[in-house]
C-alpha cells in the first residue's frame, strides 16, 4: 500500500533534500550553496557520471538528442537571423549550442539538464535589437553589456543560494510550466504544417507530402517508444528498438521523402538549412568591441539586464526543478547553485563573443531524461504490475541512467555536424524536423499527472484509474484543481503571444499565488493539496 506522504514542497520546514537529508536554510552564508553542490554532488559522483554513460542506451540517447537539439537550434537561429536583420543567425546558434552544451555537461552539478535557446530569451534578444536600432546604437556592444550585467547578477544569485527560493514552488507550478513549454513545441509544429497547407504558393502535392512526412516521423517515434511495453520480440530487442526509435524514424522518413521525390519529379520540399561558411554573420570579428558605446550606455544596460536576469533565473530553476523531480528517480542529488554559476559564466562568454544566450531548455531536458529512463507498469495503489493492491497500472520511471556522457556527446555531435556533416544533414526535409518537434512536445507531457487528470474530465467513472486523486478525494475536487491548471495554462499561453510576452517566465512564480488564493477561498483544503500538490 502507499507509504506515508512526504511533506509538500513549500510547506513549513520544506521537503527533505536528496537522500532524505533536510533542506538547507533559505538564507545561507555567501558561497555555501556552491560549496555544498561541488562537494556533495559534483566531486563524489564525477567518476560514476563518466563510467555510467558507456552503454548502448546512452548511445541511443546521444543519436536521438543530437537531432532534438540541432533542430531547435536551426529553427531558432533562422528566426533570430530574420528578426535581427542578419546580425545573428543559425551559425551563431549552433556554435553556442555546441560550445555551451559541452562545457555545461562537464562543469555543471546536474548534467541531466540540457541547455539551449528558449522562446522568451529569443524574444528578449529581438526586442533589445529593435531598441538599439531605434536609439541609433550599435547592437553588439549593447548586447554584450546587457549580457555581462545579467551574468554578474546570476553569479550573485549563485553565491547567495537564491535558488533555494524554488522550494516555494509545487507540483501545480511545475505541471503548468511543463505543459506550457510542451504546448509551444506542439503548436509551432502544427503552425508550420498548417502554413504549408494554407499557402497558395505551395503546391498541394508538396503540402500533402510534408504533412505525411511529419506525421510518419511522429508516429514512427511513438510506435518505437511504446514497443518497450509490448509483447512483440525478445525484451533486449524491444529495448534497443525503443531506445533508437526516434533516430530510426528520422532515417525512415527521410528515405521516404527521397523515394517520393524520385517518383514525382515535379514535387519539391524544403530541406534543413545550415550556414554555408563557418564564420559569424555579417563578417564581423569574433569578439565584440565593448568600448564602442559611451559610458552612459554601458551603465544604462543594467536596466534591461535586470529583466533578462529574471527570465534566465526562472527558466533555469524551474526546468532544473522538473529534472530533479522525485518522479524521475534521481539518486545522485541536485546542484541548483553550481548549475546557475555555470550558466552565468557561459552567458558572460557568449556576450563577449556576440553569440546567443542559452539556459536550461525544458522540453529537451525532459526528453533527455525519458531517453535514459527505465520504465515499468506500476500499480498506483500497490506496487509493480502483478503485486498486491489491485489498482490500475500506469507507466512510471523506476530507474534513471544518471551520467554526464550523453550531454557532452549530444553537443559534441551538434558541433561536428556543423563542421563535417552539413551535406548529410541538409538532406533531411524540414517536415521531418517538424515531426520531431511534435514528438518532443507530446513525449515531454506524456506521463505527466496533469495530463492524466485532464483525461478524468472525459472518462466514465467506473473506468477511472485507482490513483490517489480518484480514491482519496471527491472527483469534483480533483477536477476543480485540474481546471484551475488548464485555465492558468491558457492564460500563460495568451500572455506569451501578447505584447508583454517577454515577461511570462517571470510571472510563472505567480502561479503559486493563484493556488494560495484558491486555497484561502476554500476551493481546496490542506488535506486536498497533500494528495494533489504533493512533490
Amino acid at each position: 500500500r502507499r507509504g506515508p506522504r512526504a511533506p509538500r514542497a513549500g510547506a513549513a520546514g520544506g521537503a527533505p533534500g536528496p537522500g532524505g537529508a533536510p533542506r538547507p536554510a533559505l538564507l545561507e552564508p555567501v558561497g555555501e550553496g556552491l560549496r555544498r553542490d561541488f562537494r556533495g554532488r559534483f566531486l563524489p559522483n564525477l567518476a560514476s557520471d563518466l563510467a555510467d554513460g558507456l552503454n548502448l542506451k546512452c548511445l541511443a540517447s546521444v543519436l536521438f538528442m543530437a537531432f532534438a537539439c540541432l533542430a531547435p537550434a536551426v529553427a531558432f537561429g533562422g528566426l533570430l537571423e530574420v528578426q535581427t536583420q542578419g546580425a545573428m543567425g543559425a551559425f551563431e546558434m549552433i556554435t553556442a549550442t555546441s560550445l555551451c552544451g559541452c562545457v555545461y555537461a562537464l562543469c555543471s552539478g546536474q548534467p541531466m539538464t540540457i541547455i539551449g535557446s528558449t522562446g522568451p530569451v529569443l524574444a528578449f534578444t529581438t526586442i533589445l535589437y529593435s531598441v538599439s536600432q531605434q536609439m541609433g546604437l550599435p547592437f553588439f556592444p549593447v548586447y554584450a553589456w546587457t549580457g555581462l550585467w545579467s551574468a554578474g547578477m546570476l553569479g550573485v544569485c549563485a553565491l547567495t543560494s537564491a535558488s533555494n527560493l524554488v522550494r516555494y514552488l509545487t507540483r501545480f507550478t511545475d505541471e503548468v510550466f511543463s505543459g506550457l513549454i510542451s504546448a509551444i513545441f506542439v503548436f509551432e509544429a502544427a503552425k508550420s504544417l498548417g502554413a504549408l497547407v494554407a499557402s497558395p504558393a505551395v503546391a498541394p502535392a508538396e503540402a500533402l507530402l510534408s504533412v505525411v512526412l511529419a506525421l510518419a516521423t511522429f508516429a514512427g517515434a511513438m510506435v518505437f517508444r511504446d514497443l518497450r511495453a509490448g509483447p512483440y520480440f525478445p525484451r533486449p530487442v524491444r529495448e534497443a528498438l525503443s531506445d533508437f526509435g526516434p533516430t530510426l524514424s528520422i532515417i525512415a522518413a527521410t528515405c521516404l521523402a527521397w523515394a517520393a521525390l524520385a517518383h514525382w519529379p515535379g514535387v519539391s520540399l524544403d530541406f534543413l538549412k545550415l550556414p554555408a561558411t563557418l564564420a559569424p554573420s555579417g563578417s564581423r570579428p569574433w569578439l565584440v568591441d565593448l568600448w564602442a558605446v559611451p559610458l552612459s550606455v554601458r551603465l544604462g544596460s543594467v536596466v534591461p539586464a535586470f529583466m533578462l536576469t529574471i527570465l534566465m533565473f526562472f527558466d533555469q530553476n524551474i526546468t532544473t526543478r522538473l529534472v530533479n523531480s522525485k518522479d524521475n528517480r534521481m539518486v545522485k542529488g541536485e546542484a541548483y547553485h553550481q548549475d546557475m554559476a555555470v550558466v552565468a559564466a557561459l552567458m558572460a562568454a557568449m556576450s563577449v563573443m556576440g553569440l546567443p544566450w542559452l539556459v536550461a531548455a525544458t522540453v529537451r531536458s525532459i526528453n533527455h531524461l525519458k531517453s535514459l529512463a527505465t520504465t515499468a507498469v506500476v500499480l498506483e495503489e500497490g506496487g509493480p504490475e502483478g503485486g498486491a493492491g489491485g489498482g490500475a497500472g500506469a507507466a512510471r520511471i523506476v530507474a534513471m541512467q544518471e551520467q554526464r556522457v550523453t550531454n557532452f556527446g549530444i553537443h559534441l555531435a551538434v558541433g561536428l555536424s556543423l563542421l563535417f556533416g552539413r551535406g548529410l544533414l541538409t538532406a533531411i526535409p524540414q517536415a521531418v524536423l517538424m515531426g520531431l518537434f511534435l514528438y518532443l512536445g507530446i513525449s515531454a507531457i506524456r506521463g505527466n499527472q496533469f495530463l492524466e487528470r485532464v483525461g478524468l474530465l472525459f472518462m466514465e467513472r467506473s473506468r477511472m484509474p485507482k490513483a490517489p486523486w480518484t480514491t482519496q478525494l471527491p472527483l469534483s475536487t480533483t477536477n476543480r484543481y485540474t481546471l484551475l491548471q488548464i485555465a492558468s495554462l491558457v492564460a500563460l499561453y495568451q500572455l506569451k503571444e501578447s505584447r508583454i510576452g517577454i515577461l511570462f517566465p517571470a510571472l510563472i512564480g505567480g502561479l503559486q499565488l493563484i493556488l494560495i488564493a484558491a486555497r484561502r477561498a476554500g476551493w481546496f483544503s490542506d488535506a486536498d493539496l497533500e494528495v494533489l500538490d504533493t512533490e
